[in-house]
Protein backbone atom coordinates (compact mmCIF):
# COMPACT_ATOMS: atom_id res chain seq x y z
CA UNK A 1 0.00 0.00 0.00
CA UNK A 2 1.13 3.53 -0.67
CA UNK A 3 0.25 6.54 1.48
CA UNK A 4 -0.96 9.38 -0.76
CA UNK A 5 -0.31 13.12 -0.34
CA UNK A 6 -3.29 13.44 2.03
CA UNK A 7 -2.02 10.61 4.26
CA UNK A 8 -4.66 8.20 2.97
CA UNK A 9 -4.33 4.52 2.10
CA UNK A 10 -6.67 2.13 0.32
CA UNK A 11 -7.57 -1.02 2.21
CA UNK A 12 -7.76 -3.87 -0.32
CA UNK A 13 -11.30 -5.04 -1.04
CA UNK A 14 -10.64 -8.61 0.14
CA UNK A 15 -9.64 -7.29 3.58
CA UNK A 16 -12.60 -4.88 3.76
CA UNK A 17 -14.97 -7.75 2.99
CA UNK A 18 -13.27 -10.16 5.41
CA UNK A 19 -13.40 -7.70 8.30
CA UNK A 20 -16.79 -6.14 7.47
CA UNK A 21 -15.46 -2.66 6.75
CA UNK A 22 -17.97 -0.60 4.84
CA UNK A 23 -17.92 3.12 4.04
CA UNK A 24 -18.38 5.12 7.23
CA UNK A 25 -17.25 2.39 9.65
CA UNK A 26 -14.96 3.44 12.48
CA UNK A 27 -11.40 2.15 12.63
CA UNK A 28 -8.52 2.80 14.99
CA UNK A 29 -4.75 2.60 14.79
CA UNK A 30 -2.72 1.12 17.63
CA UNK A 31 1.02 1.35 18.14
CA UNK A 32 2.98 -1.51 19.70
CA UNK A 33 6.72 -0.96 19.55
CA UNK A 34 7.52 -0.24 15.94
CA UNK A 35 4.32 -1.86 14.62
CA UNK A 36 1.12 -0.07 13.68
CA UNK A 37 -2.14 -2.03 13.54
CA UNK A 38 -5.54 -1.07 12.19
CA UNK A 39 -8.79 -2.53 13.45
CA UNK A 40 -12.50 -1.99 13.05
CA UNK A 41 -14.21 -0.41 16.05
CA UNK A 42 -17.73 -1.55 16.84
CA UNK A 43 -20.36 1.04 17.75
CA UNK A 44 -20.66 -0.49 21.23
CA UNK A 45 -16.91 -0.23 21.86
CA UNK A 46 -16.80 3.31 20.45
CA UNK A 47 -19.64 4.44 22.76
CA UNK A 48 -17.86 2.94 25.76
CA UNK A 49 -14.63 4.76 24.91
CA UNK A 50 -16.45 8.09 24.54
CA UNK A 51 -18.20 7.61 27.87
CA UNK A 52 -14.89 6.70 29.53
CA UNK A 53 -13.27 9.91 28.22
CA UNK A 54 -16.20 12.02 29.45
CA UNK A 55 -16.37 10.41 32.91
CA UNK A 56 -15.58 13.01 35.58
CA UNK A 57 -15.52 15.89 33.08
CA UNK A 58 -18.46 17.67 34.72
CA UNK A 59 -17.17 19.91 37.47
CA UNK A 60 -20.48 21.25 38.75
CA UNK A 61 -22.42 19.21 41.29
CA UNK A 62 -26.15 19.50 40.65
CA UNK A 63 -29.10 17.44 41.74
CA UNK A 64 -31.39 15.81 39.21
CA UNK A 65 -34.13 18.33 40.14
CA UNK A 66 -31.78 21.26 39.45
CA UNK A 67 -30.77 19.84 36.08
CA UNK A 68 -34.42 19.22 35.13
CA UNK A 69 -35.32 22.78 36.12
CA UNK A 70 -32.58 24.10 33.82
CA UNK A 71 -33.73 22.00 30.87
CA UNK A 72 -37.41 22.91 31.31
CA UNK A 73 -36.79 26.64 31.50
CA UNK A 74 -39.07 29.19 33.20
CA UNK A 75 -42.65 28.23 33.88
Amino acid sequence: MIVNKKGQITIPKALRVKFGMSPGCNVEFRMAGDALTLRKVTAHRRAGEIIQRMRGAGGIAMSTDEIMALTRGPR
